[in-house]
């Protein structure tokens, strides 16, 4: 068995096909069948349910599966280490962070990384929490960005997890246009100030339409559960939009919508307004760095996650009350 064989085999599981994942391993279809057939016949087992072009695991294959993916992130790992017996000059580092974070810290993060540390390779996967708890048990991942609130019991214990900002959720509309809550009077409670107004309540928030995410994301979760506590049923103009549309619908004025406090930030085109209290406590999220505890970091991933405490320090500076450190 080697390390050829075990990435073609993953890569075919992934695929679901011979020849397409030839393709991206850039091999001739022959070889990767060969590579199989070699890996099949070593184990003494059949792999893959072969049908009209189409592949599917079969009970072994299914075993082998997190196995080979154990494997060749150890392999992955030991070649960074080689690398960076040179230092910091050359090497890589794999972060997952969520949608959210990609488009806020992540942003400011891999900007300064890459001008201190040119030489080191940066891979980003982006996907929820609960995915990427799973990558980085798999060894898929060096650090991950997460919302703690998220977990995964089977992964609980080789997990460490480092909390570095609490971050409220804000409510954002077009900058451009009247502010939809200027209608609904003065304060309603204790809060921050912004330059968009008063704080507001989730009756305030409840009657404007809103820009809705999908069922799946964390921060529809969040506010289903409190629209509900509140038995308020919200106008909704949009549902199901990721992130990157929720924010352009906003700007556009099609409908507010709620996000962290961070994806805020530095967008001219939306205004951020804030919610009282106690709404205001309870809407806050807690984002930590998490890798995996059974693993030592390589001297890039350790590099980065000192950076990403640099960044969140600078982050919670700011004193707007939106972004504290834990």
């Amino acid at each position: 068995m080697n390390l050829e064989q075990l990435t073609g085999f993953a890569t075919i599981a992934e695929i679901g096909h011979f020849t397409r994942a030839a393709e991206r391993l850039h091999l001739a279809q022959p070889s990767l069948s060969r590579q199989i057939a070699s890996l099949e016949r070593e184990l003494g087992v059949e792999l893959f349910h072969r049908a009209r072009g189409n592949v599917a695991l079969t009970a072994a294959g299914e075993r082998l599966l997190p196995i080979a993916k154990r494997m060749l992130a150890d392999a992955d790992t030991a070649r960074g280490e080689m690398a960076e017996l040179a230092g910091l000059r050359r090497g890589r580092v794999r972060l997952g962070a969520t949608p959210t974070l990609c488009t806020s810290l992540v942003v400011d993060v891999l900007a300064e990384f890459r001008d201190r540390y040119p030489g080191i390779d940066i891979e980003i996967l982006e996907r929820g929490s609960r995915s990427l708890i799973s990558a980085l048990a798999e060894g898929a991942l060096d650090l991950a960005l997460i919302v703690t609130s998220v977990s995964s019991e089977g992964a609980r214990a080789v997990l460490e997890r480092e909390p570095i900002l609490s971050e409220r959720l804000v409510v954002v509309s077009a900058a451009e246009l009247p502010d939809p809550f200027a209608r609904s009077g003065a304060n309603c409670g204790a809060g921050t100030e912004t330059a968009a107004g008063p704080p507001i309540s989730l009756e305030q928030l409840g009657a404007v339409p809103q820009v809705s995410f999908p069922e799946n994301y964390d921060l529809r979760v969040a506010m289903d559960a409190a629209f509900g506590a509140a038995g308020i049923t919200p106008a909704v103009a949009v549902e199901g939009a990721e992130m990157d549309a929720a924010l352009r619908f906003a700007e556009r004025g099609i409908g507010v919508a709620v996000v962290p406090a961070m994806v805020a930030v530095n967008r001219p085109a939306l205004r951020a307004t804030p919610f009282a209290a106690p709404v205001a406590d309870e809407l806050t999220r807690t984002i930590s760095i998490a890798r995996r505890s059974d693993m030592a970091p390589t001297h890039a991933a350790a590099a980065l996650q000192g950076l990403i405490r640099e960044v969140a320090d600078r982050l919670a500076s700011l004193d707007h009350g939106l972004v504290s450190r834990v």
